[in-house]
């Protein structure tokens, strides 16, 4: 008996564990993560910027594309480059929170957590002025209190359902192929214009990923929103 308590104690341990870092897992509460299943929609959202000069660069490619996205800004580099986040803004995009140093928060207390929140939105705003309440935290680490506190403050919490995994350095077409044999529709496609290490990341596969993946997938019928627009809501983000 007491082997299988704590064999079902490990096993609820490893689950929490994984709901906790899990982009579709809803056990700590509703996050965003896509509208219909199936549907012809889909939506763009990039990490971590802004990043000079990579930010600069994916905007041309979603111009040319005509497509809006769904920026997610780390505060600091807000700071550093606010009119980067000013032409982010003036192209048509949303941008949402992404903190303001990028810490995982299944490991911030109450207070760090609030605090990073904070100084993202401050950021932001002394940036651009009004903005989307959108949140999407870091790694995609939550718990329960994560998404009670961002709420508290206003925040809608957004993670993905595809990604690209562009991150661990891929070519172009490996996370082109890697979101295609994911995408099915009303998905939240997750992609990073930079990168929480520093400033200047390389990004360009994938912002040539982007070019690639925005060519193929519209022939298809697919409509690119951003994510208020897959909400159903107005987006609020514009100039001050």
């Amino acid at each position: 008996m007491l082997a299988l308590a704590l064999a079902a104690t490990a096993a609820a341990m490893s689950a929490a564990g994984y709901q906790s870092m899990a982009a579709t897992g809803q056990w700590y509460g509703k996050t965003f993560i896509g509208s219909r299943r199936g549907s012809k929609q889909l939506a763009l959202t990039y990490d971590d910027g802004p990043n000079d000069p990579h930010t600069l660069r994916l905007l041309e490619v979603l111009a040319k594309q005509n497509v809006h996205a769904t920026f997610f800004l780390i505060g600091r580099y807000v700071q550093q480059r606010p009119d980067i986040v000013r032409q982010v803004v003036n192209a048509g995009h949303v941008v949402g929170n992404h903190t303001w140093s990028h810490p995982n928060l299944i490991f911030a207390s109450a207070k760090q957590a609030a605090t990073e929140l904070k100084t993202c939105k401050q950021a932001i705003t002394q940036a651009i002025g009004q903005h989307s309440s959108l949140f999407r935290p870091p790694f995609g680490g939550r718990r329960p209190g994560t998404l009670r506190i961002a709420r508290s403050l206003g925040l809608v919490p957004v993670m993905w359902n595809v990604s690209g995994q562009d991150w661990k350095g891929h070519s172009a077409d490996k996370i082109k192929q890697r979101i295609r044999r994911q995408v099915r529709g009303g998905d939240v496609i997750l992609l990073h214009d930079g990168s929480h290490t520093g400033m200047g990341a390389d990004r360009s596969q994938t912002i040539i990923a982007t070019d690639l993946l925005l060519s193929e997938i519209k022939s298809e019928g697919f409509d690119f929103v951003t994510i208020p627009e897959s909400m159903g809501a107005p987006a609020v983000s514009r100039e001050r």
